[in-house]
């Protein structure tokens, strides 16, 4: 028995209980988890913008120990540090044949499994495939990465969304250049990611938007030159800080019509911007057909930041080793399982970075 915060139904608040792990079966491995990131997609499956099965434990960034292994597992072996990939590519579906591994038709099936149960009995699945908000847990040896050399295993975490997600964001999707302007939408866990890879890149100006002033030093710290607070004139003041042009990049972090709206409309005549943000539905982002062709803007969708974590994990790590990439810098607040709940609110009032649960 192990603990772990249960979502029992859609809507319904998380529950810190005690549920019964098997041990691993063939080609599955059992991890002592050291840190899991509480990421908005877990808010999103909680309240029902997207869906897997439940009940269920969410939970899908983290790092751990392999304390067990099942019959056929080779690639790691108990003590190895590893960090949770939620989104295995399977190598044979068309985006996988495409190089797209992060579209992988086939990444989120060991999502419908039964991988736990109950102390009463009840089946539970594995969230985003890996289950990372317990103690422990049982996964595909695939759901798993080394961990990279020199970094600490409770700062890795972040390595398994937020980071992939915000660099993928700025290397893969948007493909900022050294001297390009940036804005980045909305300063959570994200966000912080995505500022530093902007950083790294060598942008020129990048500037920070978000509802709370109080996100100000956070964004600075991470690389923004410049921080918006948001309204219904951010665009304009975007353009007033790029010289009447607007910025080259925008990464939307949010999900949020209104939001996908301003940043498109922040961006230069030709400007890219980049959606990273999940929005519900309801969310609709309408444009006029003469502007789509007057400004000649580029307005893409952004899945895991475009990223093959199998490849893009050890470039982080040696940003990490180089003191270019900050993982703690990230992590406003270091909580136990009992305070994911407060976490969930602490997204929805737009405070703080990450909230990183610590076993």
């Amino acid at each position: 028995m192990v603990r772990a915060a249960v979502l029992p139904a859609v809507g319904a608040p998380l529950e810190v209980t005690d549920i019964d792990l098997p041990d691993p079966g063939p080609g599955q491995v059992r991890v002592r988890l050291a840190a899991a990131g509480v990421c908005h997609s877990d808010l999103s499956l909680s309240n029902g913008t997207m869906r897997v099965p439940v009940p269920a434990v969410l939970g899908h960034e983290g790092a751990g120990t392999v304390v067990a292994v099942g019959e056929g597992v080779t690639g790691v072996a108990p003590g190895a540090g590893v960090v949770l990939n939620w989104a295995p590519s399977c190598g044979s579906c068309h985006a996988c044949s495409l190089g797209e591994v992060w579209l992988c038709a086939n990444a989120l099936n060991g999502a419908a499994n039964v991988y736990a149960r109950t102390a009463d009995g009840t089946d539970l699945h594995p969230g985003l495939n890996v289950a990372a908000f317990a103690e422990e847990t049982v996964v595909s040896e695939s759901c798993l990465l080394p961990l990279p050399e020199g970094i600490p295993l409770t700062d890795a975490a972040l390595l398994g969304c937020a980071v992939l997600t915000g660099y993928g964001a700025v290397h893969h999707s948007a493909r900022v250049r050294e001297g390009e302007t940036v804005a980045v939408y909305g300063v959570g866990g994200v966000g912080l990611a995505a500022l530093q890879a902007a950083r790294i890149a060598g942008a020129s100006r990048i500037v920070a938007v978000d509802v709370s002033p109080e996100k100000e030093e956070l964004a600075r710290a991470a690389g923004a030159t410049d921080y918006v607070i948001a309204s219904d004139t951010t665009a304009r003041e975007i353009r007033g800080l790029t010289g009447k042009q607007g910025v080259d990049v925008a990464v939307e972090c949010v999900g949020r019509a209104t939001t996908i709206r301003t940043a498109w409309d922040s961006t230069r005549r030709g400007g890219r911007t980049t959606v990273v943000g999940i929005g519900g539905k309801d969310q609709q982002v309408t444009f006029n057909a003469l502007e789509i062709f007057h400004w000649g803007r580029t307005l893409a969708g952004c899945v895991y930041g475009n990223s093959n974590p199998a490849e893009d994990l050890p470039v982080l790590a040696e940003h990490v080793r180089a003191g270019r990439l900050d993982l703690g810098a990230l992590v406003t607040e270091r909580i136990a399982l009992d305070g994911i709940p407060a976490a969930f609110d602490n997204m929805l009032a737009g405070k703080g970075g990450r909230a990183l649960v610590v076993f």
